[in-house]
C-alpha cells in the first residue's frame, strides 16, 4: 500500500500540504491586497509611457529618459505578472488567481499598446543622429545593444497606429494558450487505473509520467490507454486550439512582413532559421542510432512486441531506486560543487528560503518551471515524486533559476534576461554534471548501466523527441501557411507519421500515440522545443569541457551565465567554448550517444 503521509505519493488540496515544501511568494508581495497597490502602481505608469510619445528623436536626455523608464517598467511588471502567475499556478482552479493573472496580462498589453509609438520613433532616427546622441549622453551607452536589437528589426516594423493595432491584439492572441493551460489543469480528469493485482492507482498529468515509469506492465498499458483514449475524447477541441495558436502565430508574422511564422519568431532572438534546419538535418542522419536503441529495449525487455507504453520503464528495474526529496537535493549540490563555492551558496538560500514549490496539489500546474523573475529571486515550481527523473528535475530547473539569477546580479535589467535560445543550455549543463558524477561513483555494472539508460533516455527525450516536436511544428507552420486547416485527423495522421520515422520498425506504432500532440502545451510556445535539442547538445560540450579542463572552463561558463542577453545568442555560446552556427555540437553529441549506446549494450 502506498505511504499515504509521503507528499510524493499522495495528491491532496494545497492547504493541507507542508508550508515547508510550498514557495514562499511573500518576498514579491506582503500579500494579495499588497500585489493590487501594485498593480494600481504599475497601470499609473500608462500615461508616463504615453508622454514620450513623438519626443524620442528629440535629444539624447529624452531618450535616455525613456529608456530609463522601460527598466522601470519590466522590473514592476515582472513582481506583478510574476506573483499573480505563480499564485494561479498554485491552483488553477481557484477563480480569485486567474483574474489576478487575466489583470496583470491586461496591464501588460496596455502598456505594450501604450509604448507601440516606440519602435517606429526609435527607429526613424538617423545613425548620425544617434551617435550624437551616445557621445552627447553618457548614461545612454548603456543602451546600445538593446537598441541595435530593436533597429536591426526596422524592415518588419511597421506605423506607429498599425503597431499600436498589433500591440493590442495581444490579449487576444495569448487566447488560444491560456485555454489550453485551464482546461489541461483544472477541467480535464482521468479515470482510475488498475495494476496487475488490480489495485487502483490515481491518474493526473503529473503522475502520468512516473506511471509508465513502472515495472509493472499491466499498468503501463492501462495508464497508456485510459490517458490517451481521455485526449482522443477531447481532440476536436484540442485541434481547434492549436489551430487557433497557429492562425495567430501567422497573422503576426504576415503582418510583419516575415516568410513565415518560424523566420518571425527566430528573428525574434536574432537566430538564423538555418539553425533550426540543420538540427531537424544532424538528427535524420542519425536516426538509425535510435532505431538501434529501440532494438535494444525490445531484446532486453525480452518482448515480442515493444509498444510505446514500454519506452519509460528502466531497463534494469531492480537497480531503481526511491530518492527522497532531501537526498535529492544533497545529491545535486554535492555534483554541482565544480562549479564553485558562490555557485552553491546561492543554490542553500534557494532551499533555506523556501523558493521551491516542491509536491503536487489538486489544481496544481503540471511539470516543472523555473520564473525567470530577477527580483527578488527566481521561483522553481516541482512535482517532486521521489524518483531519479525528479532528482534530474529538480537539478535541470536549478540551472534554470541560476541562470536567472547570476544575469540578473551581473547585468542591467535591460539585459537581465536571456533569450529563448541560450536557455536550456544552464539547465542540461547541470543534468549532464550531475549523470557524470553519478556515474563516477558507480562500480556496480548494473546500477552502472541503469544511470547510463537514464542518459540514453535524456538523449532520446531532449534531443530526438523535441526534434521531432520542431518538425511537427514546422510542418504545422507550413500546413497554416498553405491555408489548411488543422483538424484532428490531419493533426493525428502527421503526428504518426513522425513517431514512425523517428522510432523505427522495432517498436508497434500504438495508434493512441497520434494524439500525444495534443497534450504538450509546448506547441503554444512559438517554435520554443527545438532548443531543447539545440541547448542539450550544447550543455553535453560545455559539461564535458568543464569536466576536462577545471578553473578555466567553469569561468567561462559562469561569464556565459552572468552574460544575459548582452549579446547575441551565438556569441554568447561561444563565450562557453561551443559554435552552434555549425552542425558539429549536435553532430558531437549524437556520436556520445551511440558511445553510450555501445557500453550499454557491453554491459548487459
Amino acid at each position: 500500500m502506498p505511504d499515504m503521509n509521503n507528499p510524493a505519493l499522495t495528491v491532496k488540496p494545497r492547504s493541507e500540504g507542508d508550508p515547508a515544501f510550498q514557495w514562499d511568494l511573500t518576498a514579491i508581495f506582503p500579500s494579495d491586497g499588497a500585489w493590487r497597490q501594485g498593480l494600481d502602481k504599475a497601470q499609473e505608469l500608462i500615461p508616463l509611457v504615453e508622454s514620450y510619445a513623438g519626443r524620442l528623436g528629440q535629444s539624447g536626455t529624452v531618450l535616455l529618459e525613456y529608456m530609463d523608464l522601460g527598466e522601470r517598467i519590466s522590473e514592476e511588471l515582472s513582481l506583478v505578472y510574476g506573483y499573480a502567475s505563480l499564485k494561479s499556478d498554485e491552483d488553477t482552479a481557484v477563480a480569485v488567481y486567474q483574474d489576478m493573472k487575466n489583470k496583470a496580462l491586461s496591464l501588460s498589453v496596455a502598456l505594450s499598446t501604450a509604448s507601440a509609438f516606440a519602435t517606429p520613433e526609435l527607429i526613424a532616427i538617423p545613425e548620425e543622429t544617434l551617435e550624437r546622441f551616445f557621445a552627447e549622453t553618457p548614461g545612454l551607452e548603456k543602451y546600445r545593444t538593446a537598441l541595435h536589437n530593436i533597429r536591426r528589426m526596422k524592415e518588419h516594423v511597421l506605423s506607429p497606429k498599425e503597431e499600436a493595432l498589433l500591440a493590442a491584439a495581444g490579449e487576444i492572441a495569448e487566447g488560444p494558450y491560456q485555454v489550453f493551460n485551464l482546461f489541461e489543469g483544472a477541467d480535464l480528469k482521468f479515470p482510475e487505473v488498475l495494476d496487475s493485482s488490480g489495485q487502483a492507482h490515481q491518474l493526473t498529468t503529473g503522475s502520468f509520467i512516473p506511471l509508465m515509469h513502472d515495472p509493472d506492465r499491466t499498468l503501463r498499458k492501462n495508464t497508456f490507454t485510459a490517458f490517451y483514449d481521455t485526449w482522443l475524447g477531447m481532440q476536436n477541441t484540442t485541434a481547434a486550439l492549436l489551430n487557433a495558436q497557429n492562425k495567430q502565430l501567422q497573422f503576426f508574422a504576415a503582418a510583419r512582413k516575415y516568410s513565415g511564422p518560424l523566420a518571425a519568431s527566430l528573428d525574434a532572438t536574432d537566430v538564423p532559421v538555418s539553425v533550426y534546419e540543420s538540427l531537424l538535418q544532424a538528427v535524420h542522419a542519425h536516426l538509425p542510432l535510435m532505431h538501434r536503441y529501440m532494438a535494444l529495449r525490445k531484446r532486453l525487455m525480452g518482448l515480442e512486441e515493444l509498444h510505446f507504453y514500454d519506452i519509460y520503464t528502466p531497463l534494469v528495474p531492480d537497480a531503481d531506486v526511491k530518492i527522497s526529496y532531501a537526498e535529492a537535493c544533497a545529491t545535486v549540490l554535492e555534483a554541482l560543487e565544480v562549479l564553485g563555492e558562490d555557485y552553491c551558496a546561492v543554490l542553500r538560500r534557494a532551499f533555506a528560503e523556501r523558493w521551491i514549490d516542491v509536491y503536487e496539489n489538486v489544481g496544481k500546474r503540471s511539470g516543472a518551471y523555473s520564473s525567470g523573475m530577477a527580483k527578488p529571486h527566481p521561483y522553481v515550481l516541482l512535482n517532486h515524486k521521489d524518483t531519479l527523473d525528479s532528482m534530474f528535475t529538480i537539478a535541470h530547473e536549478l540551472g534554470h533559476a541560476m541562470h536567472s539569477y547570476l544575469s540578473a546580479q551581473s547585468q542591467p535589467t535591460v539585459y537581465a534576461d536571456y533569450v529563448i535560445f541560450v536557455a536550456e543550455v544552464a539547465s542540461t549543463v547541470n543534468e549532464c554534471l550531475l549523470m557524470r558524477a553519478l556515474l563516477k561513483k558507480t562500480t556496480d555494472s548494473r546500477r552502472r548501466a541503469y544511470l547510463i539508460n537514464y542518459f540514453l533516455e535524456q538523449f532520446r527525450t531532449t534531443v530526438y523527441r523535441q526534434t521531432m516536436f520542431a518538425e511537427f511544428e514546422k510542418e504545422l507552420g507550413e500546413m497554416t501557411g498553405r491555408g489548411d486547416a488543422l483538424t484532428a485527423e490531419a493533426l493525428n495522421a502527421l503526428y504518426l507519421d513522425l513517431n514512425r520515422r523517428y522510432y523505427g520498425d522495432a517498436i508497434v506504432p500504438d495508434e493512441r500515440i497520434q494524439v500525444e500532440w495534443s497534450r504538450i502545451p509546448h506547441f503554444y510556445y512559438d517554435y520554443y522545443v527545438f532548443q531543447y535539442a539545440t541547448g542539450f547538445s550544447a550543455a553535453v560540450a560545455i559539461s564535458q569541457r568543464i569536466l576536462e579542463e577545471g578553473a578555466p572552463a567553469v569561468a567561462d561558463y559562469l561569464r556565459f551565465l552572468s552574460a544575459g542577453s548582452s549579446q547575441s545568442p551565438i556569441a554568447l555560446l561561444k563565450i562557453a567554448g561551443v559554435d552552434m552556427s555549425t552542425p558539429q555540437p549536435v553532430s558531437e553529441a549524437l556520436t556520445h550517444f551511440g558511445e553510450l549506446l555501445d557500453e550499454m549494450e557491453s554491459l548487459l
